[in-house]
């Protein structure tokens, strides 16, 4: 009889907004992929807020990042355009920034109505942002997002602004109290890593997690 595979649970605390939680998600899948045959794995994704206090409404992400960051402003699209490359995608400076608390709550909604679509989900609004000069805190691609992958609900969900900001909040203090940054991995409970880390990192945790 053929041996059961060993479960590899992972946490990722995570940003919308953060390219390098997007980076490592990348990489992620690429150490999981080469690590199928050995672990079954189960993803769960929690909230962190990069600037809770960025607004709701959306500004011009350029211009956001150049109050944010001043004249390291251009270096860093730059670095990130090269990085994004390295993965396959272009970065997408275009568009606009703003809150991600809607997105946390849909995300949230996902891990609860269909589990198995949530990693999926964080794929697609990443891609949207990033690349595709999409706004993170936009309703419309939110939901056109969710109905793409087929999680039913998420125009209802959404009808009532009160509907998962207090599991948010829960899950913030639950899973990214203690980190100043993003990205970060719990794995089994037992293993942590942060930062985009590159997927031979990842799949040296897993050993270490499973042993």
């Amino acid at each position: 009889m053929a041996e059961s595979k060993k479960l590899i649970q992972i946490d990722v605390s995570s940003d919308t907004v953060c390219p390098w939680c997007f980076v490592g998600k990348k990489n992620l899948d690429k150490a999981i992929d080469a690590s199928k045959d050995q672990y079954n794995f189960e993803i769960r994704w929690h909230p962190f807020f990069l600037d809770a206090s960025a607004p709701k409404e959306g500004v011009n992400k350029k211009e956001f990042f150049r109050q944010k960051f001043g004249s390291r402003c251009e270096g860093m699209f730059t670095r990130m355009s090269e990085i994004f490359r390295g993965i396959g995608l272009e970065y997408d400076t275009t568009g606009l920034t703003g809150n991600t608390l809607d997105s946390h709550r849909l995300i949230h909604y996902t891990g609860k109505q269909a589990p198995d679509k949530q990693h999926e989900l964080v794929e697609e609004l990443c891609l949207g942002y990033f690349t595709q000069g999409k706004f993170i805190g936009d309703r419309e691609f939110l939901v056109e997002t969710a109905k793409k992958l087929g999680i039913e609900g998420a125009e209802g969900f959404f009808s009532d602004s009160n509907n998962g900001v207090t599991e948010v909040k829960e899950e913030l203090e639950k899973y990214s109290r203690n980190i100043s940054g993003v990205p970060h991995y719990t794995i089994n409970g037992k293993v942590k890593l942060s930062g985009a880390q590159p997927p031979e990192t990842f799949q040296s945790a897993f050993e270490a997690a499973s042993a």
